[in-house]
């Protein structure tokens, strides 16, 4: 399973001899799973059926799902009031017998009268119900199965930024440890040097105070460590990306992470090479955050 996206769109249309309808769905990133469910009047059954499908496809993001919903003029028929009718006929005698010379009143007129005609919605049977329902229910999984290919899409084009971003780390950190003011040697003159000042201005100081601070001296000049880390932290990186779930979580925490590391590199660093590649590390780890936002 590659990586997801948690954004995405999709849309599906169907309909019966009564109803046209479409099913869009479409997500965003969020922390879980928040699906905000809208639809058309006379269908709110439907909607564990939406929760259901939406929780055996998409684990993570703010999924809106909506109904739309057309009525075809086949799906209900035409009928008179019978008082209003009664009424009318009455009224049309009464006028007949007052005026007996008016002309007839013509059908169409007649029909103009408010309240004659009524649209009248057709019974159905259960089946049929079952069966719109059932059908509905095909097309909402249609429509998340697109949503899901479009989520997907969007994780190829997610995975080669996340593979870029951790190819640039990793070729910053081999960079850092090939720098003299990495290695060992270069550490420990530096910290002789050091040592010889503090003894020459110890001003009486005491002997474990001058331990004390050369010990300090000695674990903030050696950054081994964590390089070393975001050594380990590259290769979970890389090992996240390959998974077969859902792992938008762990990649975030792993970038927490990684800004901690580079963070401790920085505040130890007294080369102007090595603060270099510190900040370049901390650039491509916040751009390498910013999209890991996006991961299911």
């Amino acid at each position: 399973m590659a990586l997801a996206s948690m954004t995405g769109f999709a849309r599906a249309d169907a309909g019966d001899a009564r109803y046209g309808w479409n099913w869009e769905v479409k997500s965003v990133n969020g922390r879980g799973l928040d699906l905000r469910i809208r639809l058309a009047p006379g269908f709110d059954q439907l909607e564990p059926v939406v929760r259901k499908v939406a929780q055996d496809r998409i684990r993570r993001g703010h999924v809106s799902v909506q109904l739309g919903l057309v009525t075809h003029a086949r799906g209900a028929r035409l009928r008179i009031d019978p008082e209003v009718a009664d009424g009318l006929g009455e009224v049309l005698t009464e006028l007949q017998r007052r005026f007996p010379k008016a002309k007839v009143p013509r059908l169409d007129g007649l029909l103009r009268v408010p309240g004659l005609l009524q649209m009248v919605e057709q019974e159905e049977s259960e089946a049929v119900r079952a069966a719109r329902e059932h059908a509905m229910t095909e097309s909402l999984i249609a429509a998340f199965d697109r949503l899901v290919i479009a989520r997907a899409q969007e994780g190829a084009a997610l995975t080669r930024l996340l593979t870029e971003h951790v190819d640039a780390i990793e070729g910053l950190v081999t960079e850092a440890a090939g720098l003299a003011a990495t290695q060992p040697a270069t550490i420990r003159a530096r910290l002789e040097e050091q040592l010889r000042s503090l003894l020459q201005d110890r001003a009486g100081a005491a002997e474990d105070r001058i331990v004390q601070e050369a010990a300090m001296l000695a674990a903030k000049a050696d950054i081994r460590e964590e390089l070393d880390r975001l050594v380990a932290h590259v290769a979970q990186a890389r090992e996240l990306m390959a998974a077969d779930e859902p792992v938008g979580r762990q990649l975030d925490f792993l970038a927490q992470e990684f800004n901690r590391e580079a963070n401790t590199l920085c505040s130890k660093s007294s080369d102007t090479a090595l603060t270099r590649i510190g900040l370049a590390l901390k650039t491509r780890i916040d751009q390498l955050r910013e999209q890991i936002q996006n991961v299911e």
